[in-house]
């Protein structure tokens, strides 16, 4: 690996968690307020943002979600897949539960709970999106929070930076088939073109992008690139913020006829987060790996990509789906559970390393 991504590597290491980043559960809930308040006084305009699509792609969301997406991938240097080769074993642990086991477990959680025991609970139109939105969440493993997550429970920067560029490698070609799939055994129909776009628009696209302005930025020197994390490190964060306030002025009209919706959808994601990490957290361990291998590796099975999947979810359902509804419901939770997951690996360090 070069030395300017040790460097780096080392430097994300020690950095502190942002406000934007210790805070997002609060910064989500303003904006559910904020933007049921705006969706009941402006109907006008957020019908007429609604509209501004081409090629059923809304023009105002699509922007909004490549500023979310590409500063997170320029942090991601492809070049660490060599990197791989170092801790085949949490690799190949991080791959099982990320790809094999946690979408189909979610699959099978949102059968179970929005199918069976909560169907009851929830409009019943909305039943197959909820799962759909369940699907996505889960089919998009984490790619830059879990730098985060990695650096809270002292993970090896070096094998975080590795998995995510391994992960995000797959997820290029692997989302599309995976979500049709899923979907297709949930009896949930969705247009291949449309996936297929989504999956150019959000993911090839903004990859390509980061990636050469990476290479541009590092040819200025290691200060450079690291001066230009700091100054668009805010964007993705208020990017998803201004996401979900024209989401959630479109779900309006729901969450004030049914609040439990959210509550119940949390059900199975908090469900999925304990299990993927508690089982990459075991399997690690039985396989020999050093801790500061398996807590990323757990970590990033029970993280998500949430910002792709709220794209994805909109692309292929619109703004008022419950597919839309349960990806945000994913951002909602998704900093106050990751964080006693990271306390939880921490404390159970002695354990992990007992013979």
């Amino acid at each position: 690996m070069s030395a300017q991504c040790d460097v780096a590597m080392k430097q994300a290491a020690s950095a502190p968690m942002s406000v934007f980043e210790r805070y997002l559960t609060v910064w989500v809930f303003l904006c559910i307020v904020t933007g049921i308040a705006l969706g009941q006084m402006l109907p006008g305009v957020f019908q007429a943002v609604g509209r501004m699509e081409l090629a059923q792609v809304n023009l105002p969301v699509g922007l909004l979600i490549w500023v979310m997406i590409i500063p997170m991938l320029v942090k991601v240097d492809f070049g660490a897949l060599h990197e791989v080769r170092q801790h085949v074993k949490g690799i190949g642990v991080t791959l099982f539960v990320n790809w094999l086991v946690k979408p189909f477990s979610m699959a099978f959680l949102g059968w179970l709970f929005i199918r069976q025991l909560f169907a009851d609970y929830l409009p019943a139109d909305q039943l197959d999106s909820y799962i759909a939105g369940l699907i996505l969440l889960a089919a998009a493993p984490c790619t830059a929070m879990v730098f985060v997550w990695s650096r809270l429970s002292n993970g090896d920067p070096l094998f975080t930076l590795s998995q995510v560029a391994v992960n995000d490698s797959i997820m290029v070609f692997a989302f599309a088939p995976l979500v049709a799939f899923l979907l297709g055994i949930s009896s949930i129909t969705v247009p291949w073109d449309t996936l297929l776009t989504s999956v150019v628009l959000y993911i090839v696209i903004p990859v390509a992008l980061a990636q050469l302005w990476r290479k541009s930025l590092l040819a200025r020197g290691q200060a450079a690139f690291d001066a230009a994390m700091e100054r668009i490190g805010p964007w993705s964060i208020s990017a998803l913020l201004a996401t979900l306030v024209l989401l959630f002025a479109f779900q309006g009209e729901a969450i004030l006829r049914q609040p439990l919706v959210i509550a119940l959808l949390a059900v199975p994601i908090l469900i999925q987060v304990f299990f993927n990490s508690a089982l990459a957290y075991w399997l690690n361990r039985a396989v020999g790996e050093k801790h500061n291998i398996a807590c990323p590796s757990a970590l990033i099975g029970a993280s998500n990509f949430f910002e792709l999947a709220v794209a994805a979810a909109i692309s292929l359902f619109g703004f008022e789906s419950g597919a839309a509804l349960a990806t945000v419901v994913g951002v909602l939770i998704e900093v106050p559970v990751m964080l006693l997951v990271v306390r939880v690996v921490n404390a159970s360090k002695g354990w992990y390393e007992a013979v």
